[in-house]
Formats: structure tokens, sequence, C-alpha cells
């Protein structure tokens, strides 16, 4: 598992770069995400603290080899790709599918590791 285990870094960092970069500079953020929306100043900020919680979890998963958790991350970003692709279809803010192709490549690097690691 350690392939599955490194592939993790890739999840672990978007997840801590952007949320970092959203808590403390939302404006900024959102353009390079693409974002055509308006989502106030404080709300970014809430996502970015979310995102960077979230990255911290992680990143203590990897930390302690915690290998029972690794197909959770995979189902937790499956539940995220549902709900990114909802919102893209409601608001076609190009922001989501910035945030699709981000999520989306560690789903499918992770998933795939952990498959032909799993067997």
């Amino acid at each position: 598992m350690n392939r599955t285990r490194l592939s993790l870094y890739y999840l672990c960092s978007y997840l801590l770069i952007g949320g970092l970069v959203l808590l403390f500079f939302p404006n900024e953020g959102l353009k390079l995400l693409l974002s055509n929306g308006d989502y106030g100043n404080v709300f970014p900020r809430v996502a970015g603290m979310l995102l960077t919680g979230l990255g911290m979890t992680v990143f203590g998963i990897i930390k302690v080899r915690a290998e029972a958790l690794y197909p959770a991350t995979l189902l937790v970003r499956a539940f995220f790709l549902a709900c990114l692709t909802a919102f893209l279809f409601i608001t076609r803010d190009p922001l989501f599918l910035v945030l699709l192709a981000i999520v989306g490549l560690g789903f499918v690097l992770t998933g795939l590791i952990y498959l032909t690691e799993n067997k």
C-alpha cells in the first residue's frame, strides 16, 4: 500500500494549498480557479478553512499509515465529484469544471493504484 499512500500526497497538497489560498486570498484563489461567480468575501474563506482542515486530516492518515482509511478517501472524493458535477450544471461556473479536474485526477490516480496494490 506504499504507492497508494504516496498518491494521497496529491490529495493532501491540493487541499492544503487550495485551502490556505482561499482562506487568506479568496479573490485571487477564485480567479486562479477560473470562477465567474460572486461568492462574497466570507464564503470562500469558510471553504478554505474546511479544505485546510481536510488536508490536515489526510496528512494525519498519511503520517500514521492508516491503510484502513485509504478507501474512505476514495468514497469521499466520489461524493465530491458527484456534488461538483451537480454544481457545474446548476451554475455553469468554470470553477466547478476546474475542481472536477483536480479532484478527478486524484481520484483516478489513487483508485488505480489502490486496485493494483490490493490484488
